[in-house]
Protein backbone atom coordinates (compact mmCIF):
# COMPACT_ATOMS: atom_id res chain seq x y z
CA UNK A 1 0.00 0.00 0.00
CA UNK A 2 1.27 3.43 -0.92
CA UNK A 3 -0.01 5.90 1.65
CA UNK A 4 0.62 9.52 2.54
CA UNK A 5 2.25 10.25 5.93
CA UNK A 6 -1.11 11.00 7.53
CA UNK A 7 -2.69 7.76 6.40
CA UNK A 8 0.45 5.78 7.27
CA UNK A 9 -0.06 6.79 10.89
CA UNK A 10 -3.73 5.98 10.80
CA UNK A 11 -3.29 2.39 9.65
CA UNK A 12 -1.38 1.50 12.80
CA UNK A 13 -4.51 0.71 14.79
CA UNK A 14 -7.46 -1.62 14.32
CA UNK A 15 -10.75 -0.42 12.88
CA UNK A 16 -9.68 2.25 10.47
CA UNK A 17 -10.29 3.31 6.95
CA UNK A 18 -7.86 1.81 4.47
CA UNK A 19 -6.96 2.77 0.97
CA UNK A 20 -7.08 -0.22 -1.31
CA UNK A 21 -3.92 0.54 -3.26
CA UNK A 22 -2.17 -2.36 -4.88
CA UNK A 23 -5.22 -4.53 -5.33
CA UNK A 24 -4.87 -7.28 -7.89
CA UNK A 25 -7.39 -9.19 -9.95
CA UNK A 26 -7.57 -12.26 -7.72
CA UNK A 27 -11.05 -13.28 -6.52
CA UNK A 28 -12.01 -11.46 -3.35
CA UNK A 29 -12.64 -13.79 -0.43
CA UNK A 30 -15.65 -12.97 1.72
CA UNK A 31 -14.38 -13.90 5.19
CA UNK A 32 -17.51 -12.66 6.92
CA UNK A 33 -20.04 -14.44 4.69
CA UNK A 34 -22.09 -11.30 4.16
CA UNK A 35 -25.02 -11.57 1.79
CA UNK A 36 -24.13 -8.87 -0.73
CA UNK A 37 -24.20 -6.42 -2.21
CA UNK A 38 -24.53 -4.06 0.76
CA UNK A 39 -27.28 -1.49 0.24
CA UNK A 40 -26.74 1.77 2.08
CA UNK A 41 -28.78 4.93 1.50
CA UNK A 42 -30.33 3.24 -1.56
CA UNK A 43 -26.89 2.74 -3.13
CA UNK A 44 -25.40 -0.67 -3.89
CA UNK A 45 -21.85 -1.42 -2.72
CA UNK A 46 -19.91 -4.44 -3.95
CA UNK A 47 -17.16 -6.31 -2.15
CA UNK A 48 -13.85 -4.91 -3.36
CA UNK A 49 -11.10 -5.96 -0.95
CA UNK A 50 -10.66 -8.14 2.13
CA UNK A 51 -7.93 -8.95 4.59
CA UNK A 52 -7.40 -11.37 7.46
CA UNK A 53 -4.18 -9.98 8.98
CA UNK A 54 -4.53 -11.76 12.33
CA UNK A 55 -6.32 -14.83 13.67
CA UNK A 56 -8.95 -12.66 15.33
CA UNK A 57 -9.18 -9.79 12.85
CA UNK A 58 -11.09 -9.44 9.57
CA UNK A 59 -11.48 -6.46 7.24
CA UNK A 60 -13.79 -6.02 4.24
CA UNK A 61 -14.31 -3.03 1.96
CA UNK A 62 -17.16 -2.30 -0.45
CA UNK A 63 -17.36 0.31 -3.22
CA UNK A 64 -19.87 1.37 -5.86
CA UNK A 65 -19.60 -0.45 -9.19
CA UNK A 66 -17.34 1.52 -11.53
CA UNK A 67 -15.64 3.47 -8.74
CA UNK A 68 -11.84 3.40 -8.61
CA UNK A 69 -10.63 1.57 -5.49
CA UNK A 70 -7.43 3.66 -5.57
CA UNK A 71 -9.43 6.89 -5.65
CA UNK A 72 -12.86 6.04 -4.31
CA UNK A 73 -15.52 8.60 -3.46
CA UNK A 74 -17.49 6.48 -1.00
CA UNK A 75 -16.60 3.23 0.71
CA UNK A 76 -18.35 0.89 3.13
CA UNK A 77 -16.24 -1.00 5.66
CA UNK A 78 -16.90 -4.02 7.86
CA UNK A 79 -14.22 -4.82 10.43
CA UNK A 80 -14.50 -7.59 12.99
CA UNK A 81 -12.24 -8.45 15.89
CA UNK A 82 -13.08 -11.54 17.93
CA UNK A 83 -12.18 -12.47 21.48
CA UNK A 84 -12.33 -10.61 24.76
CA UNK A 85 -11.19 -7.23 23.46
CA UNK A 86 -13.46 -4.55 24.91
CA UNK A 87 -15.29 -2.24 22.53
CA UNK A 88 -14.50 0.68 24.82
CA UNK A 89 -10.77 -0.02 24.53
CA UNK A 90 -10.94 -0.14 20.73
CA UNK A 91 -12.80 3.16 20.55
CA UNK A 92 -10.48 4.81 23.08
CA UNK A 93 -7.42 3.78 21.08
CA UNK A 94 -8.88 5.32 17.94
CA UNK A 95 -9.75 8.57 19.73
CA UNK A 96 -6.25 8.83 21.20
CA UNK A 97 -4.84 8.31 17.72
CA UNK A 98 -6.96 11.14 16.33
CA UNK A 99 -5.97 13.43 19.20
CA UNK A 100 -2.31 12.79 18.47
CA UNK A 101 -2.73 13.46 14.75
CA UNK A 102 -4.67 16.65 15.45
CA UNK A 103 -1.59 18.11 17.18
CA UNK A 104 0.07 18.49 13.77
CA UNK A 105 -3.01 18.62 11.52
CA UNK A 106 -5.72 21.18 12.44
CA UNK A 107 -8.08 19.78 9.80
CA UNK A 108 -8.60 16.67 11.89
CA UNK A 109 -11.75 16.75 13.98
CA UNK A 110 -13.95 14.16 15.65
CA UNK A 111 -17.10 13.60 17.72
CA UNK A 112 -18.10 10.60 19.78
CA UNK A 113 -21.68 9.41 20.37
CA UNK A 114 -23.11 6.58 22.49
CA UNK A 115 -26.61 5.13 22.25
CA UNK A 116 -28.22 1.76 22.95
CA UNK A 117 -24.91 -0.01 23.64
CA UNK A 118 -23.51 1.21 20.33
CA UNK A 119 -20.77 3.79 19.85
CA UNK A 120 -20.44 6.08 16.85
CA UNK A 121 -17.31 8.01 15.93
CA UNK A 122 -17.53 10.80 13.37
CA UNK A 123 -14.16 12.15 12.24
CA UNK A 124 -12.43 14.14 9.52
CA UNK A 125 -8.87 13.55 8.33
CA UNK A 126 -6.75 14.96 5.53
CA UNK A 127 -3.55 14.46 3.57
CA UNK A 128 -1.44 17.27 2.12
CA UNK A 129 0.54 17.55 -1.09
CA UNK A 130 4.24 16.60 -0.84
CA UNK A 131 5.20 20.25 -0.41
CA UNK A 132 2.59 20.71 2.32
CA UNK A 133 1.03 23.75 0.64
CA UNK A 134 -2.29 22.24 -0.42
CA UNK A 135 -4.72 19.62 0.83
CA UNK A 136 -4.82 16.70 -1.58
CA UNK A 137 -7.41 14.55 0.20
CA UNK A 138 -10.12 15.17 2.76
CA UNK A 139 -11.91 12.17 4.19
CA UNK A 140 -14.99 12.07 6.41
CA UNK A 141 -15.70 8.84 8.27
CA UNK A 142 -18.60 7.68 10.40
CA UNK A 143 -17.92 4.48 12.33
CA UNK A 144 -20.49 2.48 14.28
CA UNK A 145 -19.11 -0.04 16.78
CA UNK A 146 -21.21 -2.84 18.20
CA UNK A 147 -20.60 -5.90 20.36
CA UNK A 148 -21.56 -9.20 18.72
CA UNK A 149 -21.94 -12.82 19.77
CA UNK A 150 -21.63 -15.48 17.10
CA UNK A 151 -23.83 -18.54 16.73
CA UNK A 152 -21.18 -20.58 18.52
CA UNK A 153 -21.06 -18.10 21.39
CA UNK A 154 -17.88 -16.42 20.19
CA UNK A 155 -17.68 -12.80 21.34
CA UNK A 156 -16.41 -9.95 19.25
CA UNK A 157 -16.77 -6.35 18.12
CA UNK A 158 -17.95 -5.29 14.68
CA UNK A 159 -17.39 -1.96 13.00
CA UNK A 160 -19.64 -0.68 10.24
CA UNK A 161 -18.06 2.36 8.64
CA UNK A 162 -18.81 4.79 5.84
CA UNK A 163 -15.94 6.75 4.34
CA UNK A 164 -16.42 9.69 1.97
CA UNK A 165 -13.49 11.31 0.16
CA UNK A 166 -12.78 14.42 -1.86
CA UNK A 167 -9.67 15.17 -3.90
CA UNK A 168 -7.81 18.25 -5.08
CA UNK A 169 -10.01 21.06 -6.36
CA UNK A 170 -13.16 19.42 -5.01
CA UNK A 171 -12.02 19.63 -1.37
CA UNK A 172 -13.43 23.12 -0.79
CA UNK A 173 -16.90 22.21 -2.07
CA UNK A 174 -16.79 18.99 -0.05
CA UNK A 175 -16.14 20.88 3.19
CA UNK A 176 -18.83 23.46 2.41
CA UNK A 177 -21.40 20.72 1.82
CA UNK A 178 -20.31 19.01 5.02
CA UNK A 179 -21.19 22.09 7.03
CA UNK A 180 -24.77 22.03 5.75
CA UNK A 181 -25.57 18.30 5.73
CA UNK A 182 -23.30 16.84 8.38
CA UNK A 183 -26.16 15.23 10.32
CA UNK A 184 -27.48 13.35 7.30
CA UNK A 185 -24.74 10.70 7.26
CA UNK A 186 -24.75 10.41 11.04
CA UNK A 187 -28.48 9.67 11.05
CA UNK A 188 -28.18 7.21 8.16
CA UNK A 189 -25.40 5.24 9.86
CA UNK A 190 -27.14 5.45 13.22
CA UNK A 191 -30.31 3.77 12.00
CA UNK A 192 -28.57 1.32 9.65
CA UNK A 193 -28.91 -2.35 10.54
CA UNK A 194 -25.45 -3.91 10.34
CA UNK A 195 -25.48 -7.02 8.10
CA UNK A 196 -25.30 -10.40 9.79
CA UNK A 197 -21.94 -12.12 9.61
CA UNK A 198 -20.68 -15.67 10.00
CA UNK A 199 -17.00 -16.19 10.63
CA UNK A 200 -15.17 -19.04 8.86
CA UNK A 201 -15.59 -22.31 10.66
CA UNK A 202 -18.14 -20.84 13.08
Amino acid sequence: MKLSPVFSLIVISFFLVTTAFGQDNKPVKDYLNVKGPIIFNNISYNLSWTSHPADNFYKQEYIVKGDNPDKFKTMIMLDVITGDTKMEDIVSKKVLELKKLKESNPVINYQLFEKNKEVMLDFLISANSPDGKTVNIVERNVYKYKKVIGKSGQKGVILFGVSMRSYGNDVSNFLTALNTNKLDLLNQVGKYHIPEITLPGK
